[in-house]
């Protein structure tokens, strides 16, 4: 197959690939709310659908033991969800103010989960125990955000945490109560959610191996192809939908999109995978990534903290931030 061809094929799997998620993410919202799932959980409900696209190729990868196309897609991905989502996104706005619990509550499941990565990723320990320690975080945050505040109450956790966890969780819905409003939908929702994920898998596959071979053929790394390239494209739809909520003053709402969406696509896209298939030597390259996804998820939580939110200065230098790591990245890879 010609490289014109391999193009138009990556181009209109991309198209149909982030179509496609776009379709879910909405068909989603719709059957959550038919469940009566509160707003954090819908956000969160949004964000793993929106995803798609970038687990599926890196799970693709993965799967043909293509290990730095694989940890790029997904570490990569979330580099670019934090100069994207929250950098441009301030930038574009003006700023993003932000409720500090929402901040510190986040923030420290997104900094727990950076960490065991970049333990994962260098062989301190293994996949299997990486995906324990984030399920471990991860499991208790998702049940904390779906749980009324009467029973949160009776989990017998002392007064002042239970106040505090209260307050941080209502601060975060009171923002995606208005960025999050889907109608109830009905079985029609879900038979379209369910087709929409095979399109977006066979569309992502297609996407992935276009890409690949096309890097092949004119020796670009499979860093490089993982983690610019593919992660930049997978990601476009989390993107535009941060600037728009950014635009309208939805700042926990920005923030919940960028650390939750990163905290899906380490666990569906790099753990559960690498768990089950077993993981080759990461490359150097790999972990320069990921000690860079970990730099920078720390560089945007203590701007945002610091200043009760992120102001257009802040975005300014995630950005550059950003362009230092996609300079390094092609020189280590050259």
């Amino acid at each position: 197959m010609t490289d014109p061809a391999l193009g138009a094929i990556f181009v209109a799997a991309a198209a149909v690939s982030l179509g496609a998620s776009w379709r879910l993410v909405v068909s989603l919202e719709r059957v959550g709310a038919r469940l009566r799932l509160s707003e954090a959980l819908l956000g969160m409900l949004a964000a793993l659908a929106a995803d798609a696209p970038e687990i599926t190729a890196a799970v693709t990868a993965l799967i043909r033991h293509d290990s730095n196309i694989g940890a790029g897609v997904v570490i990569g991905s979330n580099v670019f969800n934090l100069a994207a989502l929250i950098g441009l996104a301030a930038v574009v706005a003006g700023g993003i103010a932000l409720h500090p619990r929402v901040i510190e509550l986040a923030g420290a499941v997104a900094l727990w989960i950076a960490g065991v990565s970049i333990l994962a990723v260098t062989g301190v320990f293994s996949p299997l125990a990486g995906l324990a320690l984030v399920l471990a975080v991860l499991g208790p945050y998702t049940a904390i955000l779906g749980m009324r505040h009467e029973r949160l109450a009776r989990l017998g956790l002392p007064p002042a945490w239970t106040g505090w966890l209260v307050a941080a969780i209502t601060e975060e819905e009171l923002e995606l109560e208005v960025a999050i409003h889907p109608r109830r939908g009905h079985a029609r929702d879900a038979l379209i959610a369910a087709g929409a994920v095979i399109v977006v898998v066979a569309a992502s596959i297609a996407m992935e191996r276009a890409a690949s071979e096309l890097g092949s053929r004119h020796a670009v790394p499979g860093i490089v192809t993982g983690a610019l390239v593919l992660a930049g494209v997978t990601s476009l739809p989390n993107a535009v939908a941060a600037v728009y909520l950014a635009l309208r003053g939805r700042g926990a709402a920005v923030l919940s999109t960028a650390l939750n969406s990163n905290a899906f696509n380490i666990l569906a896209g790099f753990l559960i995978p690498t768990a089950i298939l077993g993981q080759r030597s990461a490359s150097g390259q790999a972990v320069f990534v990921t000690a860079c996804y970990a730099a920078m998820t720390a560089l945007a939580l203590v701007l945002a903290h610091r200043g009760r939110g992120l102001h257009r200065r802040d975005g300014i230098v995630i950005l550059v931030a950003y362009a230092a790591f996609v300079g390094a990245l092609l020189a280590i890879a050259a």
